[in-house]
């Protein structure tokens, strides 16, 4: 990271896709905020909705067309079980993926978790702009998610790249 350059906070959406969760139990969405808030970025919105593939893709297609939001975090549905659908859900809505996201998640959680890490299918990639990451329900999927991946894409001050500086919108400003 580099301390010369200018830290340029992103305005980040969160979504929780779960069956269960209300705002009083959603501990993965408040990791997330909390993380993202303690880096310096904006949290603009925060939802939770059912593991329904439509549900997802109508609050993320809203946030991919509000010019506002630079970034998505979701959190859940990315297991194998029959009511995961965050990737069916994600994934058409994607205008590029950014398969090495899902390969590096899977990598350094296999340090924490070993071989349980394959039934995770985290992703990411862009759409319109806006820059996507599905992590796993768990809370400390989503630590490790941010913690060990995401704070630095979002940090436009790290180097040698960022996807900071690949979002239009922040830079047109």
């Amino acid at each position: 990271m580099s301390t010369s350059l200018p830290f340029i906070p992103v305005n980040i959406a969160v979504l929780t896709i779960s069956d269960s969760r209300t705002e009083e139990n959603d501990t993965s969405g408040k990791v997330l905020v909390e993380r993202a808030e303690a880096a310096g970025h904006r949290i603009v919105d925060k939802r939770i909705v059912a593991d329904d593939i439509y549900q997802i893709r109508a609050a993320l297609s809203a946030w991919i067309a509000d010019h506002e939001v630079n970034a998505i975090i979701t959190t859940g549905g990315t297991g194998v079980t029959g009511r995961d659908g965050t990737p069916e859900a994600v994934k058409p809505l994607l205008d590029k993926e950014i398969e090495g996201f899902g390969e590096l998640f899977r990598m350094i959680s296999y340090e924490e978790i070993k071989t349980s890490t394959v039934q995770s299918r985290a992703l990411s990639g862009v759409a319109n702009g806006t820059y996507l990451f599905c992590l796993p329900g768990s809370s400390g999927a989503c630590r490790t998610g941010w913690d060990r991946l995401i704070n630095d894409q979002l940090d436009s001050r790290h180097r040698p790249c960022n996807l900071v500086e690949l979002m239009p919108r922040l830079l047109e400003k």
